[in-house]
């Protein structure tokens, strides 16, 4: 089996687009940056290309390129001693699977399960959503993510209709789906992150019950269930829309906020709901509450 040759180093004040570009220009065939140091990177905004405080580089090349000669070449070109850059041999496999090897079945409250393609929940009682990391935010992992599906979990929206603001990979619409919801209308301003939500959702056989929309005007209202894991910033400036779109006595599911940002969005969503914290996690906060009814919009 064939080993290609992979060369990697810290970026630290390499610029990115030129530490790709020499790559590439010495015969890279693949570029990967990676998280140095475990820090996680917050949902970027659409055609955002966002790193890690810490980011490392690692460049792939073909079984017979000149080690050595690569190491000059590349150091060169960065700048850089070429102690910096290390160099290591890998066994050829299937690369666009590798990096799935790390994500593994999540059980989030009693039932509810995210679970990869590789992978089988035995619980019979399980609500099962298949789920592969991809393109689009959001697969559990991240507190907010959890913290909703975990909601979702002790208030399953059975046979209610549910919008997923800032769907994402569509993980809550699957979820609330799977948990029982009869439609799930799912907006983001990110084309990606909708046809992410569309092939996830037939990928568990929800399709006729997940509604991607590409416009926000076009979401129907009134539902039982409104939950956007977005940012306190849009979550303020979307109160009164959120209030129009949800039913008398309807819920609202809010994540995205660290727990410094929850008085700042209570007080924009009181003249409507009564905002309480679900649960919080390395200082991130869930909020839900009731659309009061006798508030006119």
């Amino acid at each position: 089996m064939s080993e290609f040759l992979q060369i990697s180093f810290d970026l630290g004040e390499i610029p990115a687009d030129g530490a790709e570009a020499a790559c590439f220009e010495c015969g890279a065939s693949a570029i990967t940056f990676a998280d140095a140091r475990d820090e996680p990177v917050l949902e970027p905004a659409p055609g955002e290309f966002r790193l890690w405080p810490a980011t490392r580089l690692e460049a792939l090349f073909a079984p017979d390129a000149p080690q050595q000669e690569l190491i000059t070449r590349l150091s060169t070109a960065l700048g850089v001693a070429p102690e910096r850059l290390t160099a290591r041999r890998l066994a050829d496999r299937a690369w666009e699977r590798e990096w799935l090897r790390d994500f593994h079945a999540m059980r989030f409250g009693q039932r509810l399960w995210i679970c990869p393609q590789h992978e089988q929940v035995d619980d019979p009682d399980a609500a099962v959503v298949r789920l592969d990391p991809g393109l689009a935010f959001g697969t559990g992992t991240h507190p907010t993510t959890a913290l909703c599906l975990e909601w979702l979990d002790a208030h399953p929206p059975i046979d209610g209709e549910v919008i997923d603001y800032g769907c994402g990979s569509g993980v809550l619409a699957l979820a609330a789906a799977r948990l029982g919801a009869r439609r799930v209308q799912c907006f983001d301003i990110d084309p990606q992150a909708l046809l992410a939500t569309h092939e996830n959702a037939t990928a568990n056989s929800l399709e006729r019950q997940i509604r991607p929309i590409a416009a926000a005007d076009a979401l129907e209202p009134p539902v039982a269930l409104l939950m956007a894991n977005i940012l306190c910033a849009p979550l303020v400036a979307l109160a009164p829309r959120f209030a129009a779109l949800v039913a008398a006595h309807g819920a609202v599911l809010l994540a995205g906020l660290l727990q410094s940002d929850a008085e700042e969005v209570t007080g924009a969503y009181a003249p409507w709901f009564e905002l309480k914290p679900f649960a919080t996690r390395e200082g991130w906060i869930a909020l839900s509450g009731r659309r009061r009814a006798e508030v006119q919009i």
